[in-house]
């Protein structure tokens, strides 16, 4: 099978590709950082994969780790929205920046095979319906949101629109510091596949499961529900609770992600190709809180009717492609994974979190 090395791979997501491609029959090199937050105290202590302690901007550090390599599967980054523009030095220079000098680093050793992990964030706002007109709505505005207008509306109509599965070729319109990061990986990568690469890009929907960082900004609705009903407290949905949204687990990411390799040994080089990595089957947020506390056995989530500006209303995905292209499909069903995710154990708190 060959040599992978994923960046990140001590992390949520990166820790269950190790297990599928462990199982897979790949010989498996990490590299990753363990920033302080993200990962709790101390190292990862598996023996089962090679372990290289550096961060991903470490150029020297990298093409180390590139020798020898059959194909990378990059899910080093700063995720999350964060905690206001503060934070975007940060998220450019991890993001960007670091996927720039990996990518270099690939070209001048010769490995031809990547996955990137990018984001169901770079589309913005979901798409719609506007009588028979597909859209994306601009921002939401303050005044509408304050008075609890959560739903966009058209502006041809005033009438409520109606939400729609996004496919891949639908523009992209990144709405935050994290999102235009996920989507400037994502044209380097296809800029680096020019040189003869294949680059799968694999934009992850709401992916949530066991092993997820508790108590942190900058993990999604999931971790923080199950923190607050950790801490014996009502998880706390914000606007109407009626926010639609694709929740994937990770254990199915995890698979994405060797489907997507097997395509990148097969496809021609110079290809890089978008994959939207979901269910094809939405939910709301506040669905997700009631089953998640249902099967915790904690207290009743609240609609607190609060609005992050930025926020998306509703973001839904086609899952059509990656099906039909990869041969992938989603195994574990909402149910059952919400209630494995009540009763597995969430990554140690870090600190400061």
């Amino acid at each position: 099978m060959g040599r992978l090395l994923i960046t990140g791979g001590a992390g949520f997501i990166g820790s269950a590709i190790v297990d599928e491609a462990l199982a897979e029959g790949w010989q498996v090199r990490v590299l990753d950082s363990l920033r302080p937050d993200v990962h709790g105290p101390g190292r990862p202590s598996r023996t089962d994969v090679e372990f290289v302690l550096a961060d991903v901007r470490d150029e020297d550090a990298v093409r180390d780790a590139l020798r020898g390599v059959d194909a990378v599967c990059h899910q080093a980054a700063k995720v999350g929205l964060g905690v206001g523009i503060r934070d975007a030095p940060d998220y450019v220079s991890t993001n960007s920046l670091g996927t720039a000098g990996l990518l270099a680093a690939m070209a001048a050793v010769g490995v031809e095979r990547l996955v990137l992990a990018s984001s169901m964030v770079v589309y913005g706002e979901g798409l719609y319906l506007d009588g028979d007109r597909r859209m994306q709505p601009p921002p939401r505005r303050r005044a509408d949101l304050e008075a609890g207008r959560f739903e966009p509306l058209s502006e041809r109509t005033g009438e409520v629109l109606e939400p729609v599965a996004i496919g891949e070729d639908q523009p992209c319109d990144p709405r935050n510091v994290y999102a235009a990061t996920k989507l400037e990986q994502e044209l380097l990568a296809r800029t680096w596949s020019q040189g003869g690469g294949a680059a799968a890009l694999l934009r992850y929907h709401n992916v949530y499961g066991p092993g997820m960082p508790q108590g942190t900004p900058y993990a999604g609705v999931a971790s923080l529900f199950r923190s607050a009903l950790e801490r014996g407290e009502a998880p706390r949905v914000f606007e109407d609770g009626n926010q639609k949204r694709d929740f994937i687990h990770v254990r199915d990411v995890a698979r994405a992600n060797i489907s997507a390799l097997r395509w990148t040994q097969h496809v021609e080089g110079g290809a890089a190709r978008a994959f939207n990595v979901a269910t094809g089957v939405p939910h709301t947020i506040g669905e997700f809180a009631d089953a998640l506390a249902r099967a915790f056995g904690g207290p009743t989530p609240v609609r607190t009717g609060e609005f992050r500006l930025g926020d998306v209303r509703h973001i839904t995905a086609s899952a059509d492609r990656i099906t039909r292209e990869l041969g992938w499909h989603p195994a574990v069903g909402f149910d059952d994974g919400v209630s494995e995710f009540a009763r597995e154990p969430l990554r140690e708190r870090v600190a400061g979190g």
